[in-house]
């Protein structure tokens, strides 16, 4: 299982839930995972029934069997700070040139250097080792930013050594690109079973190998119950209205009469069930698409009461026993 674990995903499918859900996931028996936010949402915090994080690990979790959730908000303004205290010992002139606005200008206008800042940083953790030359944690798990900016959120290092061609930054880019590019990243997909989210998925799997980073899984999120299969829907299909209405009275929702209370619900159903043949259709096609993508699939079902912490830990048991770690 990679190090670096990269969820990405079209907005609205969850990926920030199913990013949370596989911290805990591989945090089970033990391990220590770190999970990553890059937009500055807080979306982690809100999942984890937590206040806001800072920019700093803070354990917010702790996983079946022992193991440790860590999380951190990446704030790139302050990330640039400590990469210049790092690389030049700027100390209080880096500071200062905050209180100017220099930092905010290098981290939203000039091309690239924040996401350098916040890949770096998430890289950083990945490679960082204890006093014992132990890592310090078993996984680092990063919500990353959506399908369609994946890619080069992650390839923009690339760009940066270009323009950079001898000294910390450059160095810097190349650390980070050897780690994003190796077998210890995975970038994983969420989606959902609609035609809209699966072309995002499909596109992002091809510009990601195009661009040689490691693709990893595709993770399907609420996934609704099966009802009925499709023979099912064809048995429904063909049952006559009468058969359905003395079915009904049958089961104590009123006489089978003409104009009684179950042939009143006879319209209901058959719309309701015409509405699910639909649905079962489209998901039937949308899976078909995604398996012949040829990359390993996981499910996840929709959690009928919500999403809350318990569910949270409810998805981490699903992905656990669908062999995620």
């Amino acid at each position: 299982m990679s190090r670096l674990q990269v969820v990405s995903g079209k907005g609205g499918t969850g990926k920030t839930t199913v990013a949370a859900a596989l911290a805990l996931a591989l945090a089970t028996e033990g391990k220590r995972t770190l999970l990553v936010e890059v937009e500055g949402r807080q979306g982690i915090a809100q999942l984890f029934e937590t206040e806001a994080l800072p920019y700093e690990e803070r354990k917010i979790a702790v996983a079946p069997g022992g193991g440790e959730v860590y999380a951190l908000a990446i704030d790139a303004e302050l990330a640039l700070l400590e990469y210049l205290q790092m690389f030049y010992k700027l100390g209080s002139a880096g500071r200062a040139l905050r209180k100017i606005g220099a930092i905010d200008f290098a981290t939203t206008i000039a091309p690239g250097v924040r996401d350098v800042l916040l890949t770096g940083k998430a890289c950083e953790a990945v490679r960082r080792k204890d006093k014992h030359g132990q890592f310090v944690y078993d996984y680092v798990v990063m919500d990353a930013p959506p399908t369609g900016r994946i890619t080069r959120f992650l390839n923009v290092n690339d760009e940066v050594a270009g323009l950079a061609k001898i000294g910390p930054i450059h160095n810097q880019a190349q650390a980070v690109m050897r780690v994003l590019k190796s077998p210890e990243t995975a970038v994983h997909l969420v989606t959902l079973l609609e035609e809209m989210p699966v072309q995002e998925t499909s596109d992002g799997i091809a510009e990601l190998r195009a661009a040689r980073l490691p693709v990893g899984r595709v993770v399907v999120n609420m996934v609704r119950p099966e009802v009925l299969d499709g023979d099912g829907l064809e048995l429904a299909a063909a049952v006559p209205r009468s058969s359905i209405a003395r079915a009904l009275s049958s089961a104590g929702l009123g006489g089978a009469r003409r104009g009684g209370h179950a042939e009143r619900l006879v319209d209901p159903l058959l719309a309701q069930a015409e509405e699910y043949a639909e649905r079962y259709a489209l998901e039937t096609e949308q899976r078909a698409v995604l398996a012949a993508l040829d990359m390993p699939l996981h499910e996840l079902p929709l959690l009928a009461e919500g999403m809350d912490l318990a569910g949270l830990y409810q998805l981490a048991r699903e992905l656990r026993e669908q062999g995620v770690s």
